[in-house]
Parts: C-alpha cells; structure tokens; sequence
C-alpha cells in the first residue's frame, strides 16, 4: 500500500487562508483522527466534496479552527483519496496541523510527489505533468496560457496524432514484410510516402515552435548596448515605464549591469541596461565594458543604440561588430536633436534592422515593442489551443523521432529492401 503523504499546499507566509493537502489510501482515516465536525455527523463518500466545519486538536489541545474537503478516488488531482485542510494561514497555524497529521500515520510529501502520484495513476502524461510546474512559474499572460494548454493535453494530443500514424506507416510495412512472398507483385509505396511526408511536415512545424515556446516560458533576455551617453538608460526607464537607472550628461554613468523584468505584450523581457562600450584606463569601468559585452554575446536580443545628434567613430565600429553577430534591433536615439549622424552609411555596415526615437521625449517606443513581437512571433502571439514545444526534453525526443522518420523516407524513396 502507498504511504498516505501530506504537505502545506500554499506559499509560507502570512495570508487569511493556507492549505494543507493529504494524498493516499488512508488520508481520510488519518483525518479523522484529528477533526472534529462541528456537526458532528459520520464522514463517509456521501459527503465527497462537500466542505465541512470543525477544529483541528492535537490529542485534546485545540490547534485551529478550519474547513475540510473529503475528496474519494477516483475523481480526485491523484486519482487517491485527498483531504484538504483550509486553516488559518499563518505558518505557525500550518505547520502545527501538519505535525499533527504526521503524528497520525501520514508521512511528508517530496517535491511534486502530488503531480508524481496523477502521472503514475494515469490522471496526466507527463508533458501535462511537466505543464503544471510550467503554470506554477509562468511570469505573463501568455506564458500562463502556453502552460494552460500544456495541462490540457494539447501537445500530448498532437503527440499521440503522430503516433497513431506511425503506427499506421509501421503496420503497412510490417504486412508487406510478411505477405509479399505470397503476393505476385510488391505493394505500392505511394501512399506510404504519402503519409510519411505529410507526417514530417507536422513534426516540423511543432520543431519550428520550440524557439516561441522557449521564449513564452522563459522570455526573452535582452541587452541594451552602446556608446557611453547615447541614451541607454533613458530607454530602459521607458520600457519599464519607471525611473530605475541614474540617468545623467556624465559619459559613463552605469558602470555595472541593471537588470530588470517586464512584461511586453505577454512575453516576459529580462532587460540588463549595460555600461558604454568603449575603451577605457578606469579599472572599474573596464570591468563595466567587460560585462557589457559578455551580456551582449550571451543575450536572445540585443538593442544596439546609436545618437543621432553624434558623428560615427571607432566606438559605434565595435559595436556594431559585435550586434552583429546576435539577432539585434538598431535604435537612433535623440531624433529630437539635430541630426549629425549619417545613417545611409550606417545601413551599409549593419544587418539588423533600425528604428528612429526619442527616449526623452518617449517617442517611437511602442514601434520598438511591435518590432520585437514581430521578429520573434512574427507579429502575433497565438497561444490559443495551440500546441508549443517548451520543454528541451520534448525539443530532443521529436527531433530524433524526425530525424529517424527522415531515415525511413529516404530509405523507401531509394528502394532500399
């Protein structure tokens, strides 16, 4: 018999409610052991889902006043029998009615081991399993609804689709391997080829999905970079819409890495504003320089600021090599000003695309936030219903899953026996 497992439900902390959440076979038996309804009254599968009144006592010292929910297998979260216990949510309220269950026969839950105990018992699969951890730290709308349909089963159902079809490939070949000797001529192969052809467009285009659903689940990490006094900060202050970084006419103001988050049109940014590039005798600035161009290599996005108010030089030179090499965003900062810079020969040296704003005057940022969703998203994020690979895991299994299918089409294809 499985051990009976609880655990506190809800985050620590302070709050009006806390949960405390038993799974197992024995869970309404050690319940009993330890509340006593208000009314009073016999608690058996009758009573299944209804909330009942009562007082939780540890032998006969009273612990806390609460409500209990009595759920029988095996329409439950893990196909168990699961009593929940909605006390008071100050920790100390949750964790003496904890001890008190596990005084009582229950022992504590690992991390997850409720998720764990639905897949076993075929409540989830395990891409739906997985979608639940995904909806516990999703950050934005839409990494919330990518998660939802996770949970759903909406990749699990796309995935058995395939399989059903795989099947189907795999039986056909199965027969001609067993009959064919008997047959006066060989089965025709079209509709296998057919079928495989059409299946690996589908797998592809759910492959195609992994870099948007990495991005809804873990958003996007973008870094601003630039000259010393371009403007910077001014735009990270924008985008958060909040005055976070020091913004100044002194060259070299941010030395180290701010980073923050935001939510843009339901994908989470993690932004990091970064010291001005350029060479340098100050140690400290040096290391700022340093980090600045780390961040630049290693981010999804780079937004690679230029003044337009300032001649091009040496230092826009080296930035412009290193954007270069990374999906990049060009923005010509202080079109308020007069315009001094050249951009006919700056669009000769870049490959990325540029935008025109004014970071003091907050012009031209809502055109920047509609050209990230259309570089990623290709201008709109569709989530609805819609299966996305998010998980490396998943990314990994269909793509060996494509490429063996690849394999057998090219083997067919060239007559292979």
């Amino acid at each position: 018999m499985e051990k009976t497992i609880v655990a506190i439900a809800t985050a620590t902390g302070e709050a009006g409610i806390g949960i405390v959440r038993l799974s197992g076979e024995s869970s309404v038996e050690t319940v009993k052991k330890i509340f006593r309804p208000l009314d009073k009254k016999q608690i058996d599968k009758s009573q299944n889902k209804l909330m009942k009144y009562g007082h939780i006592y540890d032998n006969d010292e009273l612990v806390d006043e609460v409500m209990v929910c009595f759920m029988f297998a095996p329409h439950t979260y893990t196909r168990e029998d699961v009593v929940e216990i909605y006390t008071h949510g100050g920790i100390v309220c949750l964790k003496r009615v904890l001890n008190s269950c596990l005084k009582n026969g229950a022992v504590l839950a690992e991390k997850g081991e409720f998720t764990k105990r639905a897949f076993l018992n075929g409540r989830l699969d395990l891409s739906q399993a997985e979608g639940v951890i995904d909806l516990i730290k999703a950050k934005t709308s839409a990494s919330h609804k990518s998660a939802l349909n996770q949970l759903e089963g909406h990749l699990g159902k796309k995935i058995k689709e395939f399989r059903e079809i795989v099947l189907d490939i795999l039986s056909f070949v199965e027969y001609s391997i067993n009959f064919t000797e008997d047959m006066q001529e060989d089965l025709p192969l079209d509709n296998v080829i057919l079928k495989t052809e059409h299946l690996l467009t589908q797998m592809k285009e759910l492959l195609n999905s992994s870099n948007q659903g990495k991005i809804l689940r873990d958003g996007l990490n973008v870094s601003i970079i630039g000259k010393p006094n371009v403007g910077k900060s001014s735009l990270l202050n924008r985008i958060l819409k909040q005055e976070r970084a020091i913004v100044t006419d002194i060259a070299g103001t941010t030395r180290d890495l701010i980073n923050e988050d935001v939510e843009l049109k339901g994908i989470r940014l993690n932004i990091n504003d970064t010291a001005g590039i350029r060479e340098t005798e100050d140690v400290v600035e040096k290391i700022g320089v340093e980090k600045s161009i780390e961040a630049s290599e290693t981010a999804d996005l780079n937004l690679v600021i230029f003044d337009i108010s300032r001649s091009f030089d040496e230092e826009d030179e080296k930035i412009i090599e290193i954007a270069n090499r990374k999906k990049s965003i060009g923005i010509l900062n202080k079109v308020d000003l007069e315009r001094v810079l050249v951009v006919s020969a700056l669009k000769e040296k870049i490959n990325f695309p540029l935008l025109e704003i004014s970071a003091l005057e907050n012009r031209g940022i809502d055109k920047l936030e509609d050209t990230i969703t259309d570089m990623f998203f290709d201008g709109k994020i569709e989530i609805e219903n819609k299966a996305l690979i998010t998980n490396v895991r998943h990314q990994n299994n269909l793509r060996c899953a494509f490429e063996f299918l690849q394999s057998f089409l090219e083997d067919i294809k060239n007559s292979v026996p």
